[in-house]
């Protein structure tokens, strides 16, 4: 028996969000939500059997041709052409796990009632994502302004028996999943392609997909830059309290306490220091990671808002006797928060890699590249050289995507946000800093090994054992790549504890 969430008027948040899709929540329309979403759509029908007025989208036509009239009896197939027009999707198939995020993300945004679609409409996309039905959609086709127009049209081509599924693992025609669970295509009303193309939801999937991961690996960050900071017998001092007070930055003051946290009962941070200072890798993480975090919560910020929105056009308000046509669906707020979020991902890769250069320096007991015999042996040379092509791959993919923009549609959409594109290159940036912190735990965890029988802390103890039931010690070389998948598979399993936490682990 599966688990319910309601489509209401809660807001719906990351945490909400996490539990619905590792737990495989069904989703239903609260009795409140099916109000709003019928008495929308018989407000907009009455409006359209009472006048003659043109109403953007709804008996007009689209974008550059918004002032050609549509006749009553053309308005069904208007919003079906819509649809199949805008469905120019290109370039690699998203994430399966993105496009199930869409279905969750559109279904909440339509469920507000100030987007006129039939309670039917918004009933099949729950059939979707409560039976695994996952749209094919496609990376590239997004300018991120009039809404995510082609992703959304691949998204919705399903509801018509149009376009590609996934299902129980293959890749298959819509047409046959219609058949299998006995639905009948979609017959679209007026203004219901429109509102299911306009909208944020692809860039909105991304952006909460990476939120997810980098709350995640920002803790990591913290906790494997502690051990690094303890294997190269690094010091403690400038993670002292006074000193984060006088510059207090949140993420700045947060970070420096978790690090203490996390090495107390060290005894190697316990010990007495030759070295009167270390490399910034270690001494300025406070500052860095801090100023990743203070970004990031900025970006979750964003997208909490944004996954409570209506973002269609044109919008209507039934109460009010209004209909709408403004610009909720541009990207821009999303655009700047996706390419600062990348920006924030980097710089965590950009800190690990030089930490884990450091580590291999031959300093402070340490042997060359970590390994017993070096010469004969390579060791931990190039894992480095991958994390260093991680980090330049990063700097090229955070050239920002939101200062761009290119005039469409004959000049109607002449500035476009290219937030789906910052939305894309995040996603990988986040995928490379992952990689870049498994490396980085593979040395350090390499490197605390020979400062046995030293312990560091207990709370990195327990961590690095857990570790080694993964990948073990390296004492003479092996094939090394094995063991940095090993690392990510680690990341992406270990349940992180941090003796510091005492706000929501969604939240930095």
């Amino acid at each position: 028996m599966n688990n319910i969430h309601y489509i209401n008027n809660d807001l719906l948040d990351f945490e909400r969000i996490e539990e619905i899709l590792k737990n495989n929540f069904h989703l239903a329309l609260a009795p409140s939500a099916e109000n709003s979403i019928v008495k929308c759509r018989e407000y907009l029908d009455n409006k359209m059997e009472n006048s003659d007025d043109p109403i953007y989208g709804v008996n007009t036509g689209f974008g550059a041709l918004y002032n050609v009239k549509i006749s009553n009896e053309d308005l069904s197939k208007l919003q079906e052409n819509l649809v199949k027009s805008h469905a120019c999707g290109t370039g690699d198939e998203i994430p399966r796990q993105i496009a199930r995020l869409m279905l969750l993300l559109k279904v909440q945004s339509l469920s507000y009632g100030h987007s006129a679609v039939q309670l039917v409409t918004v009933r099949r996309l729950i059939d979707f994502f409560n039976n695994d039905v996952i749209p094919v959609v496609y990376e590239y086709g997004s300018l991120g302004a009039s809404g995510d127009l082609a992703p959304l049209a691949h998204l919705s081509l399903p509801l018509l028996g149009l376009g590609e599924v996934w299902h129980e693992g293959s890749r298959q025609p819509a047409e046959n999943i219609m058949k299998k669970f006995g639905w009948e295509p979609i017959n679209l009303k007026s203004k219901e392609g429109l509102a299911l193309l306009n909208g944020t939801q692809f860039m909105s999937a991304y952006g909460v997909h990476c939120c997810l991961m980098i709350f995640r690996l920002s803790r990591l960050a913290d906790i494997i830059a502690a051990i690094s900071l303890d294997a190269f017998d690094g010091r403690i001092e400038p993670f002292h309290e006074l000193i984060q007070k006088i510059r207090p930055h949140k993420g700045q003051i947060k970070t420096a306490r978790r690090i203490r946290s996390i090495l107390e009962g060290s005894e190697m941070i316990s010990r007495h220091k030759v070295h009167i200072q270390d490399p910034y890798s270690f001494r300025c993480i406070p500052q860095v990671h801090g100023a990743s975090k203070d970004s990031i919560n900025y970006v979750s910020y964003v997208f909490r808002e944004e996954i409570n929105s209506v973002t269609d056009n044109p919008t209507v308000f039934p109460d009010e006797d209004l209909i709408i046509s403004a610009g909720n669906f541009h990207g821009q707020p999303l655009a700047l928060a996706l390419d600062n979020l990348s920006i924030a991902a980097a710089e965590l890769g950009s800190i690990a890699e030089r930490r884990t250069y450091q580590l291999l320096a031959g300093k402070r007991g340490l042997p060359n590249f970590l390994v017993v015999n070096p010469g004969l042996n390579s060791g931990f040379m190039i894992p480095q050289y991958t994390a260093a092509s991680l980090v330049s791959r990063n700097k090229q993919l955070c050239t920002p995507a939101s200062v761009d923009t290119i005039e469409s549609s004959q000049g109607q959409e002449d500035h476009v946000s290219m937030g789906a594109n910052a939305a894309t290159k995040t996603f990988m940036v986040l995928e490379n800093l992952k990689r870049i912190l498994a490396i980085e735990l593979y040395n350090a965890a390499q490197a605390m090994d020979f400062r046995r029988p030293l312990k560091t802390s207990p709370v990195l103890e327990k961590f690095l054992a857990e570790y080694r039931t993964r990948v073990n010690f390296v004492q003479d070389d092996i094939i090394m790549y094995n063991d940095i998948n090993k690392t990510i598979e680690f990341l992406d399993e270990v349940i992180i504890e941090l003796p510091d936490e005492e706000i929501t682990k969604y939240q930095l």
